[in-house]
């Protein structure tokens, strides 16, 4: 076969309109090199459409939206559709899924920090609470948290206040001897509850409605809205108001989703998170305190208890705990944070 060679001269654009067509490509280039930069999160979470968790992730997606000027979607799958938080976190330590809610009690096999959430009688009010998760402290965890897991706490959710459930009355803190107690299995909780007399007692969730029933528990710890939600009040009607620990849950990416986006992606989603964040601890305060009042209309009875004396009885017990467990410094710069 012969070859024939071709001048390339009469096909070169050495007239005016080069510069114009080299401007054309170049704006080409750039227009595709920026739309394959934006990019879609995915966001899991178990809370059902009207939780904090849910209302969270839409002003979490609109926000983000808005910060970064559509560049970067968020597609939200909520009602626990990707699995349990265990599974979702897992998920996020893989890179399989970028964004999730998180209660922290259920990655203390990934991180010892998250035990610190576990520690009842922290807090001593709302702006207390608020005061650690926005300042330095809450920064401190998060970032230790993340080196654990590789996953990245964004900002942290939650505001549910934590009380007694009971299925006979509380008038005083006498009534907690022998109370068989469901509790999270986590030490602190359970030396704080033995110290007050109490049982701890270790049931599936899933089974604590029967459980109350049966006998096989006298009561357990747990939010308004959880309450009101689960319909325990119909079987254990009277509430100790301990509010002994008030919720936290951590709003997470994982950080080989961070890691594949731009500077200004990333300043867009923590600004997000941060506002997001706000927005979602206000929507579940005022859940609870609306579930709380609900609670009482519906015939629960409600008993204040004296906090400031379960706090000292609990608090030799739990400090040689907290010590073993080497967040001795952590929780000492939580309780004096905002002094």
């Amino acid at each position: 076969m012969t070859h024939r060679w071709i001048d390339p001269k009469p096909f070169r654009n050495t007239g005016p309109g080069r510069g114009l067509l080299a401007g054309a490509m170049l704006a080409l280039s750039l227009g595709l090199a920026g739309a394959a930069q934006a990019v879609e999160l995915r966001f899991g979470h178990g809370g059902a459409e009207d939780t904090a968790y849910q209302l969270g992730a839409e002003k979490f997606k609109e926000l983000v939206a808005e910060k970064s000027d559509g560049d970067i979607g968020v597609t939200i799958m909520g009602n626990s559709v990707l699995g349990h938080e265990t599974e979702m976190f897992e998920q996020q330590m893989a890179g399989a899924l970028d964004l999730s809610i998180i209660n922290p009690g259920l990655i203390t096999d990934f991180s010892d920090t998250a035990n610190v959430f576990s520690i009842p009688f922290m807090y001593r009010d709302v702006a207390h609470w608020r005061t650690v998760l926005d300042g330095e402290v809450g920064r401190e965890i998060a970032d230790r948290i993340e080196d654990e897991t590789d996953v990245k706490v964004l900002a942290f959710f939650g505001g549910g206040k934590r009380q007694i459930v009971s299925t006979h009355p509380l008038e005083s803190l006498d009534d907690l001897e022998g109370m068989k107690l469901r509790t999270n299995p986590t030490k602190p909780l359970i030396t704080a509850w033995q110290a007050l007399g109490a049982e701890p007692t270790v049931m599936a969730w899933k089974e604590i409605y029967t459980g109350l029933q049966l006998g096989a528990i006298d009561g357990l710890l747990n939010e308004a809205e959880w309450i009101e939600r689960m319909r325990f009040h119909e079987v254990a009607p009277h509430i100790g108001l301990s509010e002994h620990d008030i919720t936290v849950r951590l709003l997470t990416l994982s950080q080989m989703s961070w890691e594949g986006l731009d500077d200004s992606q990333q300043q867009a989603v923590m600004a997000a998170a941060e506002e997001a964040a706000s927005y979602a601890r206000d929507v579940q305060l005022k859940q609870d305190a609306e579930a709380l009042e609900t609670l009482e209309q519906e015939g629960a009875t409600l008993y204040p208890m004296d906090r400031q004396r379960m706090m000292e009885i609990v608090a030799d017990p739990l400090e040689q705990v907290i010590d073993e467990m080497g967040l001795s410094e952590l929780h000492r710069k939580i309780v004096n944070a905002g002094k």
